[in-house]
């Protein structure tokens, strides 16, 4: 039989791992008598476990939530799991990464030295766009405001500051007005926090910076939710930022590889197979020779099926390059083509 502190362990990392024990499934996992699990169960309770005991013929008890925080425990998995995930919400520019970092340090001081040698192989390193390090990191208390209303349906009110409006919100700048919104999603993309939501004055929908709201209290009344356009709210924020009509320049092609190699290189593009080594690729960007230059990098054979500005892109690029490696003058751009 296990000794008292090393069953009480036990008993606990039995009462983590699900919501509701009977009383004698833990006697027989626990090799004890259900007397003992009762006063077991009682020395946790002193030491500020909330456990509350559950009536009816199979009585039993559960680990509930508590006014303060009683000491953990956890598996080896659990451990460097929160280990790696402290790690990351020290780079997720949410406002927490002082509180992240004195966290990973508790858990890095009390885990073992075999889970410390693992957690120390991993480290993440936040690398940051140029252009995105003066953005100011959102703050942590709007975030929890915003995610709250989120969870509750209630309609929210906040202050936005629209000098800093992304070109999603599609606003005036000019107005100041106090906005009246149902949120329904807090994202994050390219390193800054939005809020999803319909616009109650507006009657539309629109993403707000979340670093540029200032919540007003109270909240309320509750909403029904509804239905983001195409379901998605991943797709739905991509095609927002990028237009109402998607990536100003689209373009298709054919290329000498197979679907499932071109396919890991693609983010939001079209790969379609069209026999083992060639498939076919519709993708955008924000110019033409972006775009020429995204599916140069394939390293493949291509086959251009559209649209002429694409394939004046690519001649275009075709010149300059040539150009570099000759150590000629570089080719003036030529104008594009007005689709048909």
């Amino acid at each position: 039989m296990l000794k008292t502190s090393a069953r009480l362990l036990s008993l606990l990392s039995l009462l983590q791992a699900r919501r509701d024990w009977p009383g004698a499934l833990l006697a027989e996992r626990l090799d004890i008598s259900p007397r003992t699990v009762r006063r077991d169960v009682d020395r946790l309770r002193e030491l500020g476990y909330p456990i509350v005991a559950t009536k009816g013929p199979d009585g039993g008890y559960r680990l509930d939530a508590g006014r303060d925080l009683p000491p953990l425990l956890f598996d080896d998995e659990q451990a460097v799991a929160l280990a790696v995930a402290l790690q990351i919400a020290t780079t997720a520019g949410a406002g927490i990464e002082e509180a992240a970092a004195r966290a990973l340090h508790t858990v890095r001081q009390v885990i073992p030295a075999r889970l410390r040698r693992r957690i120390d192989t991993i480290q993440v390193t936040a690398v940051e766009r140029p252009a995105a390090r003066s953005n100011p990191p959102a703050d942590s208390g709007v975030l929890m405001a915003l995610s709250a209303a989120v969870h509750a349906r209630d309609v929210l009110r906040f202050d936005y500051d629209p000098a800093f409006a992304p070109a999603a919100d599609g606003d005036d700048q000019a107005d100041t007005a106090p906005r009246r919104v149902q949120p329904h999603h807090v994202v994050t993309w390219g390193g800054r926090w939005y809020l999803v939501a319909w616009d109650l004055d507006r009657d539309d929908w629109r993403i707000f910076r979340a670093d540029r709201i200032t919540p007003r209290t109270p909240t309320g009344p509750r909403f029904t939710p509804r239905e983001l356009p195409g379901g998605d709210v991943a797709a739905f924020v991509v095609s927002r930022f990028q237009g109402p009509e998607g990536w100003p320049c689209r373009g298709e092609v054919i290329l000498d590889l197979p679907a499932d190699v071109a396919a890991r290189y693609t983010n939001d593009g079209l790969v379609e197979a069209l026999g083992p080594d060639r498939c076919r690729l519709v993708v955008g960007s924000w110019s033409w020779a972006g775009l020429a230059a995204a599916i140069g990098r394939f390293d493949a054979d291509i086959e251009i099926v559209g649209p002429t500005e694409l394939r004046d892109a690519f001649a275009h690029l075709a010149r300059r390059y040539a150009d570099a490696a000759a150590g000629g003058p570089p080719t003036p751009p030529r104008p594009a083509r007005p689709s048909r």
